[in-house]
């Protein structure tokens, strides 16, 4: 009897690693995508939230090859048209006669409109430190928490393997929040 016992627990130890294995392969099968397509495009609402208000909006993005992304500001009306591109070295923002004017979260370090170029980065080169399931998404959660000035990133993946959202947390504390849509890699 103590001989059944032993090789129920560990057949039952066994399933449940494999379980969490196929899940990280899935976060690294996103990732190898991301890093071999030659670009992706996605639309993103973003709210960004500095505790005593929150400001929305939302963008169409495109990402080439070396994680690079170009933007269009699609709504609200007032700021819809503002377009640039953010890059590892830095970003430039074009528009006419209207400038996006949102505060910077995280102590300065993280502009609101650069949410879809942290989520691109994130997911191609962020340090997974989970992965499991919540209902039918797949929840990771990346970490740099070796460096001083960290943010963590918790992002859900549908069933084909495309990011649906994703949530920045700064000192524990939720501070960006992107709802991707019509994610497609080319």
């Amino acid at each position: 009897m103590k001989r059944i016992w032993l090789l129920l627990c560990a057949v039952l130890l066994i399933t449940g690693c494999g379980g969490k294995g196929k899940e990280l392969d899935r976060a690294m099968e996103l990732r190898s995508r991301l890093l071999d397509a030659s670009e992706c495009s996605f639309r993103a609402e973003i709210t960004a939230d500095y505790g005593d208000k929150v400001h929305s909006f939302a963008m169409e993005n495109a990402t080439d090859g070396n994680g690079n992304i170009r933007f269009t500001v699609s709504a609200p009306d007032s700021i819809a048209g503002i377009a640039g591109t953010i890059r590892n070295s830095g970003g430039e923002l074009t528009f006419e006669d209207t400038a996006l004017s949102f505060p910077l979260l995280a102590d300065g370090q993280l502009a609101p409109v650069s949410a879809p170029w942290l989520l691109m980065k994130t997911l191609r080169s962020g340090y997974l430190t989970s992965a499991g399931m919540e209902g039918e998404l797949l929840r990771i959660t990346i970490d740099d928490r070796y460096e001083e000035d960290a943010l963590t990133a918790d992002i859900w993946i549908d069933s084909e393997n495309c990011p649906v959202r994703g949530e920045f947390l700064w000192q524990g504390r939720s501070i960006l929040t992107i709802l991707v849509e019509d994610f497609r890699i080319g």
